[in-house]
């Protein structure tokens, strides 16, 4: 920011902004205090609020929606514990409930208040705000038999009171909806949809956004992928809007108080363990709405809930039967679950080399120095070097029982190269690493082999870092650049990304191969790498092949190396080269068409297919994307 710039932020400073400020910087000290703050007022590329009304449906299209014809129409139950709620928040939440396009619901309202104010901020006194809220719910019951509500006669906790809520249900499936939130008037009719198409959906969720109190600004949209079992266990990614079958919620067993603060992250839980079929509508349906005492817009105002999701992580972990360590992240609701090695298994890690001995030892000594792992070989595959460095190189290499120098006598094809690195393996575990690699986490092999050991695990991949610190990759989505590419490439390695996914676990459809981990057993199950693709996105397919097997591909943040690639590779403008990457392009389009023209279901159709930070896609000139 220009030094104008801060002025203008400064001035625009609230008392509270300021008080805010100053517990963000305790918390992550000087340094990741200014990171944030940059990021936190950086312009966005594609400004949320005129795409939002772009985005939203028009009257037209809602009316359209209130006149379609189902051929099943489940009830939809909506369970709202209320506590507190000022009149025009209630009278808001209860308005967007009943400007739905999709009417088979109930607004099921639990009454736990004991004071209220008339318009939310606070000035206005009422004696009894239990009475005041009573006597609003029963003006819109009366006028609406879908409206039902139940005074209780002293608060129960969050937990409790909607799981009062949940024993009114009488609908096929249960929603939650926080007393001041709003849903969007497409909601239950997309919702509706959904189970319309599949009915045997367990759980659905949806994309959501916040509003400010006054409701003049949506901002800070969460774009979500469909259902990702690492980020949930990262974050509670979910949220809202989140509904369940009704029998599923009950098998749950509801809302448990030793969790409130994070109450709705273990019923989010439990409910997708045993769900079956979960769910992802990537459509803005819930406006979250963000105030002065929400943990949405102060993360450091209540340490407790996070807390209660760390321990709800655990027992999750422990009823599925996955050992592992969860803790904190600097960046608070946000966790870090460690994954202990389960056997020491022999890891094969697989580098090909042609010439650049400086490359090849700074990467080696790297391994061999910082690796606090050691029941690994390594296999350095020789393609068409030159030099006489290299060779007498090699030389000394043999002399290390752990390492073995074998010789690819073809042309380059990294394919193939790798498949043969591969047949010679002992490992049950092979490592595929470029030889520009550099280790930066001591304890990278045991990270990556802890995620591998998992039965639901595939792939493994890492963190890379450009030599300047700025980020090379932190995962591939695929149709980014049309085909595929890596995110976040040249973010600083200082900053988290959008929602902090540059730094956090979670499931891709695809990793880089430039350091990589599976199993050998399900690399040959895959088929290793497709030697049809010599250089371009063999690595993607392989993870693509291993996804479509069943298993998850892991990015895992923890595994942070160096990648000394050249930032600007240029233009491959030989006519050969040029010609065989047109094949490979060729030969991703045709065989992986579904994915290509689906979406890539580990990102959101709203974001970008050209830019590699998750920004918004922009909002074609006929209102819909």
């Amino acid at each position: 920011m220009s030094q104008i710039e801060w002025g203008r932020l400064l001035r625009k400073l609230s008392p509270y902004t300021i008080k805010k400020g100053l517990l963000y910087f305790k918390h992550y000290g000087p340094k990741e205090f200014l990171v944030r703050l940059e990021e936190r007022f950086e312009p966005e590329e594609v400004p949320y609020g005129p795409w939002y009304e772009a985005y939203r449906p028009t009257g037209d299209e809602l009316e359209r929606q209130r006149k379609k014809r189902w051929k099943a129409k489940p009830t939809i139950t909506i369970a709202v514990p209320a506590y507190k709620t000022p009149e025009r928040f209630l009278r808001e939440m209860i308005e967007s409930v009943l400007a739905q396009t999709y009417g088979d619901w109930e607004l099921c309202v639990v009454n736990a208040g004991t004071e209220i104010g008339r318009d939310g901020d606070g000035d206005d006194k009422v004696s009894d705000g239990r009475q005041v809220q009573s006597r609003i719910l029963a003006e819109y019951a009366a006028k609406d038999p879908r409206i039902r509500y139940e005074d209780l006669p002293e608060n129960l906790g969050i937990a409790e009171n909607t799981n009062r809520a949940f024993a009114m249900a009488r609908g096929d499936y249960i929603g939650l909806l926080d007393h001041d939130d709003l849903l969007a008037p497409n909601a239950l009719y997309e919702v509706a949809r959904a189970l319309e198409k599949d009915p045997d959906i367990g759980c659905i969720y949806t994309d959501e956004d916040k509003v400010t109190t006054d409701l003049s600004e949506h901002f800070q949209p969460h774009l979500k992928p469909d259902f990702n079992l690492d980020l949930l266990r990262s974050n509670n990614y979910i949220t809202h809007f989140f509904l369940a079958r009704r029998e599923i919620i009950e098998q749950a067993g509801g809302f448990r108080q030793e969790f409130d603060g994070a109450q709705d992250y273990d019923l989010i839980l439990r409910c997708t363990e045993c769900a079956g079929k979960v769910h992802h509508i990537p459509e803005i349906l819930y406006h979250w709405r963000t105030h002065k005492s929400s943990t949405a817009d102060n993360p450091a105002s209540k340490m407790y809930a996070f807390e209660a999701g760390r321990r709800a992580i655990e027992a999750h972990l422990e009823r599925t039967g996955t050992p592992g360590e969860v803790s904190h992240t600097k960046d608070l609701g946000f966790y870090r679950v460690r994954y202990p090695v389960r056997r020491e298994e022999l890891i094969s890690i697989i580098i090909p080399n042609k010439d650049e001995r400086d490359t090849l030892e700074k990467c080696l000594r790297s391994i061999e120095e910082k690796s606090t792992y050691k029941n690994y070989e390594i296999i350095i595959l020789e393609n068409n070097s030159v030099t006489e460095e290299i060779f007498a190189y090699y030389e000394e290499l043999k002399k290390k029982p752990h390492i073995r120098v074998a010789v690819w006598e073809g042309d380059f094809n990294y394919a193939a190269i790798n498949n043969y690195g591969a047949s010679l393996a002992k490992g049950r575990y092979l490592l595929f690493l470029n030889n520009d690699i550099e280790v930066i986490s001591p304890d990278w092999m045991e990270e990556m082999l802890g995620n591998c050991q998992r039965p639901e695990v595939g792939a493994v991949g890492a963190k890379l870092y450009y030599p300047d610190g700025t980020i090379q990759h932190a995962g591939c989505i695929i149709g980014i650049g049309g085909i595929a590419g890596h995110m976040f490439v040249g973010m600083s390695g200082e900053r988290t990304g959008y929602l902090h996914k540059a730094s956090i676990q979670q499931d891709l459809s695809a990793v880089t191969a430039a350091c990589m981990m599976m199993e050998a057993e399900v690399f040959h199950q895959a088929g290793g790498f497709t030697e049809k693709l010599a250089v371009a996105f063999n690595d993607i397919d392989l993870c693509l092949k291993v996804r479509r097997l069943g298993p998850l591909v892991v990015y895992d943040p923890y595994v942070e190396m160096y990648h000394y690639e050249s930032k600007s590779r240029g233009a491959e403008d030989d006519k050969g080269k040029v010609r065989r990457f047109q094949r490979e392009i060729e030969y991703m389009r045709s065989h992986w068409l579904d994915i290509l023209k689906q979406g890539d279901p580990y990102y959101n159709k709203n974001l970008s297919l050209t830019k590699w930070n998750y920004s918004l896609k922009p909002i074609e000139t006929d209102g819909r994307k």
